[in-house]
C-alpha cells in the first residue's frame, strides 16, 4: 500500500490545507483533504500523514506494509532521523529549543508505530501523478476556507 501526502499554506502562517491519496493494489483507494484557517506549512504536511494513517488504522490489516511518499523533508527526516534524538533530549532540538509541532509528532509516532512503514521523500512539482494530485487537493482545501 502506498500513501502520498501534501500540505501547504497561503502565507506561512496562514490558511492551510492538507491532502492524501492512498494507493492499494496499484490503483487509487481513498483520498481526502482538510483545511485550517491559521496554521503553518509544516503542520499541514504532518497532518496529511496523520489523517491518512488514522484512516487506515480504522479497518486495515496492520501488518500490511505501507510506503509513505512525502515531498516534505521535514516529515521524512523528522520521523526517520530526528524524532529519536528529540525524545532523548526531552523534546528539545540540538540548539536546546522546544521542538515545534510536538503534539503532531507524538500523534504521528503513535500511528506509524501501528504499521510497518517506510518513508520516501519525493520531489514536489516534478510530475509524480499522486504527489501532483495531493498538491491539487491541498490547494482546493485552502480555497475552501
Amino acid at each position: 500500500m502506498e500513501i502520498y501526502t501534501d500540505g501547504g499554506c497561503s502565507g506561512n502562517p496562514g490558511p492551510g490545507g492538507w491532502a492524501y491519496v492512498i494507493i492499494k493494489g496499484g490503483v487509487p483507494f481513498a483520498e481526502k483533504w482538510g483545511a485550517e484557517k491559521l496554521t503553518t506549512n509544516n503542520r499541514m504536511e504532518l497532518q496529511a500523514v496523520i489523517a491518512a494513517l488514522e484512516f487506515l488504522a480504522l479497518d486495515e490489516k496492520k501488518e500490511e506494509k505501507i510506503t509513505v511518499y512525502t515531498d516534505s523533508q521535514y516529515v521524512q527526516k523528522g520521523i526517520t532521523l530526528w524524532l529519536a534524538e528529540w525524545k532523548k533530549k526531552g523534546w528539545k532540538t540540538s540548539d536546546k529549543k522546544p521542538v515545534k509541532n510536538q503534539d503532531l509528532w507524538q500523534r504521528l509516532e503513535a500511528l506509524a508505530g501501528q504499521f510497518p512503514v517506510s518513508w520516501v521523500w519525493v520531489r514536489g512539482h516534478a510530475g509524480n501523478e499522486y504527489n501532483e494530485r495531493c498538491d491539487e487537493l491541498t490547494r482546493t482545501a485552502i480555497v475552501s476556507l
